[in-house]
Order: structure tokens, then C-alpha cells, then sequence
């Protein structure tokens, strides 16, 4: 299966030299770069979320394999969705697929399915690919696109990553992309999102789940952080870092109605 470029010329550039110049400019680089077990990135626009995905990126020491898990937006396919086998296509080039990894994944986690579908049209997922193709010169991932609500089948799902994980000999880092609050007043998200934030470095994913629906933060890849979390616990994740927040009134100015990024390393 070749997956090709859904938002390319949207949420990113879709000239290679353009796109280039764009990541070269949004990563920031560290000199003192960590491996980490799991991460929270965003996946706007790259002038919107562009900073703090960069800053993410640009504080790793980045791997050769990824999980990378992503809400579902669109409805679209089964609700944990996964794809096994192919490529994806970006303007830099083909990503493949970690056949091997994704087998373990769905022996750890049967409720995983195989679905292009859900995956078609999905541009949380794809946003991430530029940056790690501007960053390693090979690399390989698995995807999974999340519409679950559920808690327990969050857990589940959490605990089936870090059995697959430790079943493969190389190291994973497991990324979940979301966004943070949506369109609300820059004063009002940053307050929401600073109590979900909270919940992450705290390596809480009941209290992160518990406190997305108490507070009502439309926090769209609450799921995939639950997953992360709960992976990376069990892979023996003891402190987690915020790396860089922001919302698109930073860009815009406009901070009536806004949309929150965090971008959280677990260690």
C-alpha cells in the first residue's frame, strides 16, 4: 500500500525546497539531545504549531523506529486503526512501514485492526513525517489512528504498545500528535491547558483522562497521550518535560478564539 500525501500544499509545503527551508526554520536544535520513550507533539499548520513540534524534535535523540499514534478526525474506519505494510509518501520522500513492529503491536493489542481507511485523509499523523525525514536519514514507523473514548480501552492499548516494544530489539519512541484547546480565548486555553499539561508531566493518564472531561478541554489527541503515557510507564518512564507551549494567537494576534500546542518529552 503507497499512502500518498493528503495535506501536502495545506498544512505544509508541497515543494521539497520549500518545505525544507520551513522545518530548517521551525526545529530547534539542542546541544544536549536525550533519547525518551514517548512524546506529545501537535499538528497544525506548520506556521501554527510549526515551533513547538520543532523544539520536540529538535531536543531528541531521535531513534530509527516510531510508533506514532493520532486521533481520528474524520470518523473515517475502525476505531483503533493500524496499518501493517506499504509506504508513505510526503514531498522528501517514501516512509515505510515497521512490518515487524507493527505485527508484535497487534498481537499485544487485539483490538487493533488493519485499516487503511481511517489513515486516507488523516493529517495528524502525516505533519510529524517532514520533520523526522529532515532529521534521520532513515527511518521507519508504525501507525495508528485513535477515535476510542474509552479509558479502559486507552489502557489497553497503552499496555500493548510497551509489550511490543519490548519484544523488538531496537529502541521506539512512541509519539502521540494532538493539539490542545480549540477555539477558545487565549486566556481561557492556556488556563485549560495548563491543568491537562499538568496531568502529563505528572504521568497521570487517569488523571489526564479524568481531568479532559471534567474541565471540558477539547484536547483532540487525548487518547493518543493516554496510550503514550501508559506505554511509556511501563517502559519505565520516571519525569516528563514541557518543552515549549503556545498557542495561534503567538502567530496570529488574534486571541479571541484560539488553539492550543504543548509539546511534552517523557523520559
Amino acid at each position: 500500500m503507497r499512502r500518498p500525501p493528503a495535506v501536502a500544499g495545506r498544512f505544509y509545503p508541497a515543494r521539497p525546497e520549500t518545505l525544507t527551508r520551513e522545518l530548517e526554520r521551525y526545529i530547534t536544535p539542542s546541544a544536549a539531545k536525550r533519547a525518551a520513550l514517548g512524546c506529545v507533539v501537535p499538528h497544525a499548520g506548520i506556521m501554527y504549531s510549526g515551533q513547538v513540534a520543532g523544539a520536540v524534535y529538535g531536543a531528541l535523540k531521535l531513534p530509527a523506529h516510531f510508533v506514532i499514534l493520532c486521533p481520528n478526525h474524520y470518523g473515517a474506519g475502525g476505531p483503533l486503526a493500524i496499518m501493517s505494510a506499504g509506504v508513505w509518501e510526503t514531498p522528501l520522500g517514501d516512509v515505510p512501514i515497521e512490518s515487524k513492529l507493527a505485527q508484535e503491536l497487534k498481537q499485544a493489542c487485539r483490538q487493533l485492526e488493519e485499516d487503511t481507511e481511517a489513515h486516507q485523509f488523516e493529517h495528524s499523523l502525516e505533519v510529524q513525517l517532514p520533520f523526522l525525514q529532515h532529521l534521520l536519514r532513515e527511518f521507519w514507523f508504525v501507525p495508528i489512528a485513535i477515535s476510542v473514548g474509552n479509558y479502559a480501552r486507552l489502557e489497553e492499548l497503552g499496555h500493548g504498545i510497551a509489550t511490543a516494544i519490548k519484544k523488538v530489539a531496537q529502541p521506539v519512541l512512541v509519539v502521540a500528535s494532538s493539539d490542545m484547546t480549540h477555539y477558545e480565548s487565549d486566556e481561557r486555553a492556556r488556563v485549560k491547558d495548563r491543568k491537562a499539561i499538568d496531568r502529563i508531566l505528572a504521568l497521570d493518564p487517569k488523571g489526564l483522562f479524568d481531568t479532559i472531561h471534567r474541565e471540558d478541554i477539547s484536547m483532540c489527541g487525548y487518547g493518543p497521550a493516554i496510550a503514550m503515557l501508559t506505554a511509556a510507564k511501563d517502559l519505565g518512564a520516571s519525569q516528563a518535560e514541557l518543552v515549549r507551549y503556545a498557542t495561534s494567537g503567538d502567530v496570529t494576534g488574534d486571541r479571541a478564539a484560539v488553539v492550543g500546542y504543548a509539546g511534552i518529552i517523557v523520559y
